[in-house]
Order: C-alpha cells, then structure tokens, then sequence
C-alpha cells in the first residue's frame, strides 16, 4: 500500500512538472522578416509583395526548462500550408522557419506559434499584397 502511494504521488510530481514547462514557455519576440542575418530579422513585415518569393517567420523561446520544441504553422487565410517542428535547446532560443509563397497567394496569412503540447502560444499575421 505504501508503494502505491508512493507510486501515485511520483506520477503526481511529474505530471505537475511537465505542465509547468509547457506554462513557462513564451514567445519573447516573434516577427516576419524576408531575411536572417546573423541570428536576427533584417526587418519587420506586416505587408508585403505576394511575388517576392520567400518570407521568414523568427521566434526567440524563452522559459524551456529543459530541450523542447516549438512548431511554426503557416496559414493562408483558413487553410493550413506549411508545419514546421523546431528544436529550442535553451531558456532564450532563438529560431526560424521559411516559406516560399506564389503570387496568387495574395490575402491574408498568419504564423502560429505551438509549444511542444501543441497549445498555441503566439500568432504573428501579415499580408501579402
């Protein structure tokens, strides 16, 4: 009986702990930018020419307790284009995802921003004109 109870309060301690990292993790800084230099966005977009071909969307993690991952999802208005599952190895992380675009995609796009549990976390919208 003791070692159940034992057993009950582990699965208790660890549950706990796996929704405090999903709690503490956040996005410190998330923007699209049509190019990364050094780490960083070169610039800021909230619009921009549906022909230029490729956009960037960064995120700089904070919170990860331990390795976790973040996921970036590209819509196109309702319709989900692109997923991309990226690592964060570190209390402040910074990463990027891309995605190539087609002239006819002019309209209304977002970049949500998912945590390892798949709960969403930030949302970055833009147009492409």
């Amino acid at each position: 009986m003791k070692n159940l109870f034992i057993s009950i309060i582990l699965v208790f301690i660890g549950t706990t702990l796996s929704f405090a990292q999903a709690d503490s993790l956040r996005v410190a800084d998330g923007t699209i930018t049509s190019a990364i230099e050094n780490q960083l966005p070169v610039d800021r977009i909230e619009s921009y020419r549906a022909d230029f071909g490729k956009l960037f969307c960064f995120t700089r993690i904070i919170g990860a307790q331990k390795d976790t991952e973040v996921t970036h999802v590209w819509y196109y208005q309702d319709a989900e284009l692109a997923r991309v599952t990226l690592p964060v190895r570190s209390s402040d992380w910074r990463t990027y995802s891309s995605k190539r675009f087609l002239p006819q995609w002019a309209g209304q796009w977002r970049v949500v921003i998912l945590d390892g549990g798949g709960n969403e976390i930030a949302a970055i919208p833009f147009m492409l004109e």
